[in-house]
Order: structure tokens, then sequence, then C-alpha cells
């Protein structure tokens, strides 16, 4: 770890980085996220209908993704905004796995909620507003599935390492970090990719790091181009949101990615990806340990 962060980050044991070069693979069905591979996880911000889900599934599927996201419970700013179908929409999640074998990463916003959508959910996302609730990082401790953990929107990269420990320390050592956006004073967009982030993390953490581009820019013409940065970067995967029909969406449409924009988007990808694989094959190679089932 460079001596400049003086031990800042080391002493979150289970998640910070050591002298030995391990580095953690979280395994979802047949994903392992933190290997080498660029994992896409794609889908709508909320599940509103079988419908809508189902036909993203298959689009996004198509187009590379290789995990399935869709909020069931939606924590909503506003009180008059959509938020979730609950069960019905876990079960409509859990549809779509078995029909195109995509893997499902859906939001828990509360302790009493863990086992239930430990049920339906092959990974469990805690939101920006919940990465200091303890209660449910503890929870998520006692769970065995893998959580993906979001950065607070005024979090610092410690106090996000500090949030992984929490649920490392109470048993459970799969967790995925995201950087989706912080809140500065810039307005031009929703919140401020914090690009630098992402090698800080992957320096003084052995977690796999991924970039949700989506929450970050807060507008669909932007997700393209930060996709590419986050690629570019070093991370380990994207968090981004796809719609049938984004002018139509329930809940953060005007960052949602149309069916083709998305599939142009991990097209262009590619070049950046083979020029990640090419730079991979010159680097020495790090032990590797893999959580999951």
């Amino acid at each position: 770890m460079n001596p400049h962060w003086n031990g800042q980050f080391s002493r979150f044991d289970l998640v910070a980085r050591t002298e030995a070069p391990v580095q953690t693979v979280i395994r979802v069905l047949d994903v392992e996220i933190g290997a080498g591979d660029f994992v896409v996880m794609a889908g709508p911000c909320a599940v509103e209908s079988e419908r809508q889900l189902l036909d993203t599934a298959e689009a996004v599927a198509e187009a590379g993704a290789r995990i399935l996201r869709g909020g069931a419970y939606k924590p909503r700013s506003s009180p008059y905004s959509f938020q979730g179908l609950g069960v019905d929409g876990l079960k409509i999640l859990e549809k779509a796995r078995r029909l195109t074998g995509l893997a499902i990463v859906t939001e828990v916003m509360c302790p009493e909620d863990v086992e239930q959508i430990a049920e339906y959910a092959d990974i469990m996302q805690v939101g920006t507003r919940s990465m200091q609730n303890y209660a449910l990082l503890e929870a998520l401790g006692r769970c065995h599935r893998p959580v993906l953990l979001k950065r607070g929107m005024t979090a610092t990269l410690e106090e996000l390492l500090q949030s992984a420990q929490v649920i490392a320390i109470n048993g459970n050592p799969q967790i995925i970090l995201c950087e989706r956006g912080i809140r500065t004073f810039e307005t031009a967009t929703r919140n401020t990719l914090d690009i630098a982030a992402v090698p800080v993390l992957k320096m003084v953490s052995h977690l796999p790091v991924i970039v949700d581009p989506s929450h970050a820019g807060g507008l669909r013409v932007l997700v393209p181009a930060l996709a590419r940065a986050a690629t570019a970067i070093g991370a380990d995967g994207l968090l981004v949101e796809v719609h049938p029909a984004p002018d139509e969406a329930l809940s953060d449409g005007a960052q949602s990615l149309t069916f083709r924009q998305f599939s142009d988007m991990m097209d262009e990808l590619r070049p950046y990806l083979a020029l990640r694989e090419e730079a991979r094959q010159h680097r020495p190679q790090l032990a590797v340990a893999r959580g999951g089932d």
C-alpha cells in the first residue's frame, strides 16, 4: 500500500490490501467478479411490470450483460414517487433469472427484509442512502449472499471501507464496492463521478470495484462516455440502468438507456476491453481468494 495513506485504510484489516498479493473474486452463478473479466450489470431502476422486466432482461443479455439489476423496493427521496412492487417485484426478477440465466442484483433497505430478499437475489445491493445503516450492514454480514456496497453520496473512501469492514467482520467477505458519483457543488450532472476512486480502491483494498455511470451522470447521453472511462481506469464492471421506454419510466428515466443505446455502448467498450486484456497479460498475476457458491 502506498505510504501516502499512512495506515488510513489498513486498520480495516478484513477488506484492506495487505502485503500478500491477494485479490478477492466474487462468484455468482457462472460469473466471477474481480477475476479479470469486465462484468456488466444492467436493467431498470425499478421493476414496474413483468413484461417490462422480461423484455429488458432479454435485451441486456443479448447485448452482453451478465447480471440483471432491478429494484423491487425503491428508497425514494419523495414520498409521492413510485416505491416499487415489493415481493411481487422479487418474483418477477426470479422469473427473469429462470428464463435468461442472468444472475439478479436488487436492493435491500432494512435488516428485516434481508432474509426474504436473499431467497430471490443473487447479490444484495446496499444503496447510497444505506451505506451507513449499520444494522443493515450487520444483517448482511450474517447473510450468505454477496453484497454490492454503493458509496454514500457524501462518503469518503475511508468511510466506504469502514462500512465494508462492518459487513466482513460480521461474517460475510463477499463484498463488491461501487463508485456511483458523489455530491459536489457541480449541478450540470446528477452527481460527480469520482473516477480516481477506482484506482485508489484497487490499491488499498482487495475487493472488486465497479462503477455506476447512470447515477453519476444522471443523463443518458453521458452514460456511454462515463462507462468508457470506468473501463479505461480499471473497474471490474458496470452497473447500468436500461429501460424499454425511458421517457415513460417510473424511476430514473432520464439516465436510463434504451435497448439500442445499451447495445451500442457495449460495442463501443470492446476496443477498450481488448487493450485492458493485452495489458493484463503483461502484469504479474495476483493470488485469488474466491467467495460465493
